[in-house]
């Protein structure tokens, strides 16, 4: 009985890593989509900014209970705004975050 509970706590950590990891990937594309559409460095820092604070707005004013970990921070910094729904929306579904 401990081992097959061990081993669905380590198949649920494994998802859970492969979620964010995805989630790091889609973040990185979807930066390289953005930097083609807007071209210029300043508005993508504005971008990546604004998703920061999308993600201290959700978990601070919203109350969501999102970990703010290096990995979050890279998504909302690479992804931005859509780095930033993305994490809520994966917290809100208790995928990952």
């Amino acid at each position: 009985m401990i081992i097959i509970n061990k081993l669905n706590f380590e198949q649920e950590l494994m998802a859970f890593a492969i979620i964010e990891i995805s989630t790091l990937v889609l973040a990185i594309i979807v930066a390289v989509v953005l930097y083609e559409i807007l071209e210029n460095g300043t508005q993508l820092a504005m971008n990546a900014v604004l998703g920061v604070l999308i993600l201290l707005a959700a978990k601070f004013l919203l109350g969501l209970k999102i970990t703010i970990t290096f990995l979050t921070v890279l998504i909302c910094a690479i992804g931005g705004i859509f780095g930033a729904l993305l994490i809520i929306v994966l917290n809100y579904l208790k995928l990952a975050f």
